[in-house]
């Protein structure tokens, strides 16, 4: 069953919660992150930008939260490529 957005995050909304979770020492919440957000955000826009995210491979959802994954080196995307999966 597909659920309707009721409402999309803006990209300041987007960049705002890349920000704090990339700042975060440890995972972070969904709570935290809206606790953390400098404007106020509905938790529907948080989950479709957290959605958003994760599925570029940005965040990761753990059982304790969103930690940020993203790693922008040519490096490590060659040996991605070269490398063999297991």
């Amino acid at each position: 069953m597909q659920t309707q957005v009721v409402h999309y995050p803006t990209l300041k909304t987007v960049m705002a919660i890349e920000e704090v979770v990339r700042k975060a020492d440890v995972a972070v919440s969904r709570n935290q992150i809206l606790e953390r957000l400098p404007t106020k955000a509905m938790r529907s826009t948080l989950n479709v930008a957290l959605d958003y995210l994760e599925r570029r491979g940005m965040v990761l959802e753990t059982k304790n939260g969103f930690v940020w994954t993203f790693n922008p080196s040519k490096k490590l995307a060659r040996a991605e490529e070269k490398g063999l999966e297991v």
